[in-house]
């Protein structure tokens, strides 16, 4: 655990303590990248930050590829690895689910960012 970790930028409260790569206030529930300061009023500095499957972050309009086999319910075949999806939208989606696309051949559907690396 680091030592010094900076105060809440929202209530300056000095009791935050580090979650994975967040730090958090315990008092107002406020977190924050440490790197990015939490500044800009405390909200703008709380955008996640989505990776792929081997660590490049991701943005709106990207392309990824399909890393693994994915079963999809009601579908006879799955989505096969190696597969392109062009302009990606991230979401919060429900159980991991953070990118929205439209995939050919199965319509619109949300992936999780672990089956996919960037194109």
């Amino acid at each position: 655990m680091t030592e010094n970790l900076p105060p809440c930028p929202k209530c300056s409260c000095e009791y935050t303590y580090e979650m994975n790569a967040l730090v958090v206030c315990p008092e107002c529930g406020h977190e924050w990248v440490p790197a990015d300061g939490g500044t800009e009023d405390g909200e703008g500095a709380g955008e996640r930050v989505v990776k792929d499957a081997v660590g490049n972050v991701l943005r709106d309009g990207d392309s990824v590829v399909v890393v693994k086999a994915l079963k999809v319910k009601g579908s006879p075949s799955g989505i096969k690895a190696g597969t392109k999806v062009r302009n990606i939208r991230l979401v919060d989606g429900v159980a991991g689910h953070d990118i929205d696309c439209k995939i050919d051949g199965f319509g619109a559907m949300q992936l999780k960012s672990s089956v996919v690396k960037k194109a």
